[in-house]
């Protein structure tokens, strides 16, 4: 059975940072690449971060570019989001989700690109 669960949202000021995990089960990630997503009220889901399956090649949305950092650690079967210099805009329920499409050596901030979902953390930036 396949799952995702993600931990380590919560209130942040601006400017300050938060590490989220992805923990996965059923599946490990040499099998799937991960990716991070958020939503914010009233704005449509955005990809934001993904690393492919083999190689572990990361890919980031342009608005978290330079400030997010995605990694992995395959013995623990987790992926990490490290979020600073946060900003009131990053504010969302950030959700990973698991992908095998591809070659695997490249991964997409798709939404339809991905087949598993976590329910999501939610990560609040204000002062």
């Amino acid at each position: 059975q396949r799952q995702l669960v993600e931990s380590g949202g919560g209130l942040v000021q601006p400017g300050g940072s938060l590490r989220l995990s992805c923990v996965v089960f059923g599946l490990t990630l040499d099998h799937y690449s991960i990716g991070w997503f958020r939503k914010a009220p009233g704005k449509e889901r955005e990809g934001v971060s993904c690393i492919s399956r083999r190689a572990g090649n990361p890919k980031y949305e342009d608005s978290v570019k330079g400030r997010f950092i995605i990694s992995r650690d395959l013995a623990k079967n987790t992926v990490y989001l490290q979020m600073n210099s946060l900003e009131p805009e990053d504010t969302g329920v950030y959700s990973c989700a698991a992908s095998n499409t591809g070659t695997g050596y490249e991964c997409y901030n798709i939404a339809g690109e991905y087949d598993y979902w976590g329910q999501g953390t939610q990560v609040t930036v204000s002062s």
